[in-house]
């Protein structure tokens, strides 16, 4: 063979070479993007507060399962619609997942007039992770001491009681704006910036009723600081025995819960949501997990996917009823 044939024979097997082996990384890389590399938990909220706690918490016990590391990193703002959007807009490759509450999901898309994002279309369901309950509690000096008392007095000085919550359009705002209907009483809403400052409200007598999350009001109970009239769960919580349902008190459509669930942006492959739900309904089904949920007062048990679609789907679609004849909504 002719000295430039050859060369030229040589060189087309060195390509041919070259080419393998750079769709053979290519091929490594896609895979290692798809099921290696860190995950960002982006939770909506700041740092501290439920939806924290549980993202930080589950992170811990999915990293192992998964052998990838978590980031949990806080993205507040616009009552949590802006990490969601983060969320939304990340690329579909299960690498950037929303730990948000039950309002991230289904309240702020059913109240705000350009959220950004639409839990149906934009958000993949992974799994409910969490589930804690809601607590009506009173101030110490209010009259009252039980829901049939606070009906009672509601009505005989109407616009005289006052509830108070985290903003226009949190999920307090609009339990409050539920009890109205639901009991008959004309009650005033006095939002503030957040949940602490609501709380210390109720507290300092400013307001008389606030609905709260057990995890934060079981102290002050315990303390007698504040006085609990009722719970919103189906059925009465282990930490609070003594209190009462609304169920029980006459008022079944007041059952309700501040849950904590996993989404990835819309898009992401069915095998990776598969692999994502596997894993994070084995840690929630993890002693360390359910001790940290059980403490809070809450409860946490494996779902599918499937089901927490149904969840968000049922539930904007009755936030959105509740705020539209309450006349509530956000810019």
């Amino acid at each position: 063979m002719p000295e430039t044939k050859l060369i030229a024979s040589r060189f087309r097997t060195a390509a041919l070479s070259l080419t393998a082996l750079f769709f053979g990384l290519t091929s490594t890389i896609s895979s290692f993007a798809q099921n290696g590399g860190a995950i960002t938990f982006v939770v909506p909220y700041g740092p501290g507060g439920p939806s924290d706690l549980v993202a930080r918490v589950l992170a811990t016990q999915v990293e192992p399962i998964l052998k990838q590391t978590i980031i949990v990193v806080n993205k507040p703002g616009a009552g949590s619609a802006i990490g969601a959007r983060i969320v939304a807009a990340a690329a579909p490759a299960g690498h950037t997942i929303l730990i948000g509450h039950g309002s991230t999901f289904t309240i702020i898309p059913a109240i705000m007039k350009k959220p950004g994002y639409d839990p149906l279309k934009s958000l993949a369901p992974i799994a409910k992770v969490s589930d804690s309950g809601i607590v009506l509690l009173a101030t110490a000096s209010f009259a009252p001491n039980s829901m049939k008392e606070l009906v009672a007095y509601a009505k005989a000085n109407p616009d005289k009681v006052f509830f108070s919550s985290a903003g226009t359009g949190n999920s307090a705002h609009l339990m409050g704006e539920l009890l109205k209907t639901k009991a008959g009483v004309d009650i005033v809403h006095v939002p503030y910036k957040g949940g602490s400052e609501a709380l210390a409200a109720l507290r300092g007598g400013q307001v008389q009723i606030f609905f709260s999350d057990v995890s934060i009001a079981l102290g002050m109970i315990k303390e007698k600081q504040v006085k609990a009239l009722a719970v919103t769960s189906r059925s009465r919580l282990p930490l609070l025995p003594d209190v009462p349902t609304m169920v029980e008190l006459g008022y079944p459509d007041m059952v309700l819960s501040n849950w904590v669930g996993a989404a990835a942006p819309a898009g992401t492959d069915p095998k990776v949501l598969n692999r994502l739900e596997s894993a994070i309904n084995e840690a929630i089904k993890t002693r360390e997990f359910q001790a940290f949920v059980e403490k809070a007062g809450g409860d946490a048990k494996p779902g599918t996917s499937r089901e927490f679609a149904a969840l968000i789907a049922s539930e904007y679609k009755r936030w959105h009823e509740i705020a539209e004849k309450a006349g509530v909504s956000l810019d």
